[in-house]
């Protein structure tokens, strides 16, 4: 296990106590691990993302601190979430990360999140120079979104 895995498993145990919310001090979170606070700062931003369903709230200085909050949507709120935050350009990570997301909700099943990944797969998408592409995915993504809710 990588020291990213071993903070990610303590935030998310974090989160589990606090019923989906958890409120940390970064500097005490680094030395309970034994890391550098850049570390911590490295798996929230990577792992604890809106796209993944969370919000995070920082405060900095003397008595700043970390709140992550799992956000319990319905379907419908999650997808729109989702349609907003895709924005005009999405990343082939970004929009893995949303699929992800939707079928780990229970959203859409493990085979429409195939289908879905292959329409924005870089692969379905390489005519197109990487902005381009990007842009396109994302209107592909909204495009399917808007159908989820009907």
């Amino acid at each position: 296990m990588t020291i990213s895995d071993y903070i990610a498993s303590i935030i998310e145990e974090m989160l589990e106590e606090g019923g989906g919310e958890a409120e940390m001090k970064r500097a005490d979170l680094a030395s309970k691990v034994g890391c550098v606070p850049s570390q911590i700062n490295y798996v929230i931003t990577s792992r604890f993302t809106p796209e993944r369903g969370y919000i995070i709230e920082s405060r900095r200085g003397g008595g700043g601190y970390i709140r992550i909050v799992r956000k319990k949507m319905t379907p419908t709120e999650n997808l729109m979430h989702f349609f907003q935050a895709t924005g005009d350009s999405i990343t082939r990570d970004e929009a893995f990360a949303f699929i992800s997301n939707l079928l780990g909700s229970g959203i859409i099943t493990e085979r429409e999140a195939q289908i879905i990944g292959t329409a924005v797969s870089d692969r379905a998408l390489g005519a197109l120079a990487p902005l381009e592409r990007n842009r396109l995915r994302a209107d592909v993504l909204r495009h399917i979104i808007l159908s989820l809710i009907k």
